[in-house]
């Protein structure tokens, strides 16, 4: 797979997992450019999650549904932080564990622990509809949440079964970080000089249009994205983008909704195309 993007230039909408992304990319042959979008934030109150750590310390959950990695991971943090790390991991391992996708359950390998149940598809939909399956009538339920998403429909489908619901919010994003930026983005798209955007989270696609209102781009914005390939890394992605008026025209085959196959799918699609910079030389 050596270099088989040489000659393309590629948007990515940095957060956590960008880094690794940009260098993957780049191993590719790719001409990376980063777009800082937000950055993520420990809950700017840690009591509540604190509380919540208390409370599954101290009587694990029947059930813990994790939606993101940087969840599990922030809660973590904090119990290291505090000296309950260990207890709070092994409340965890007796704990029936329900995740969204592939993330969360890397966050849980990295603790030593395994999923128990992954949803038929990593969106909220999909968890509800897996939950659907079990029984729950009676049970405590732990629900890691993550910011900018009404979870209302997941949560009212949980306690329509007769769960209870203990719910978290353990990191926030902050709205403020690099907005010019991203507003250079939206041009450089407009303009025809990016090959493709990279899309790995539906908080991305928020992001975009919420900066691009704050600026008065947003006609430049959807300019920019109907004459740009649009690579979305699963479900969730599209499904936000879909909300918005676009659909992506690259994903990972056989629903592989990793980075790795994302590039894969990526070097196909983008292979067929003349590179932008070759085709102005």
């Amino acid at each position: 797979m050596a270099e088989r993007l040489q000659g393309t230039r590629i948007l990515i909408l940095e957060t956590r997992e960008e880094a690794q992304f940009a260098r993957l990319l780049a191993e590719q042959g790719a001409d990376v450019l980063q777009c800082p979008m937000f950055e993520i934030r420990d809950a700017p109150d840690p009591a509540p999650v604190s509380a919540w750590i208390d409370r599954m310390i101290a009587a694990p959950f029947d059930d813990l549904v994790l939606l993101t990695g940087e969840g599990l991971r922030r809660l973590t943090k904090l119990a290291r932080a505090t000296g309950r790390e260990q207890p709070f991991i092994a409340a965890m391992g007796r704990t029936r564990t329900f995740i969204r996708g592939p993330k969360p359950g890397r966050a849980l390998r990295e603790i030593g622990l395994e999923p128990q149940v992954t949803a038929e598809a990593p969106t909220s939909e999909g968890v509800a509809a897996t939950l659907k399956r079990y029984n729950l009538a009676g049970r405590r339920i732990g629900v890691q949440l993550y910011p900018e998403r009404d979870h209302a429909a997941l949560l009212d489908a949980i306690t329509a079964q007769g769960a209870t619901i203990d719910a978290v919010l353990p990191y926030a994003y902050d709205a403020r970080a690099a907005e010019q930026t991203v507003v250079t983005a939206v041009e450089e798209m407009a303009e025809g000089r990016v090959d493709a955007l990279a899309l790995t989270s539906s908080g991305q696609v928020r992001r975009l249009f919420d900066v691009a209102r704050a600026h008065a781009c947003e006609d430049r914005l959807r300019e920019g994205l109907s004459r740009t390939p649009i690579a979305s890394v699963g479900p969730v992605v599209t499904e936000e983008l879909a909300a918005h008026g676009f659909a992506p025209t690259i994903t990972p085959a056989n629903e592989a909704f990793f980075m790795k196959p994302l590039i894969s799918a990526m070097i196909v699609a983008l292979g067929r195309r003349t590179p932008r910079n070759t085709a102005a030389g």
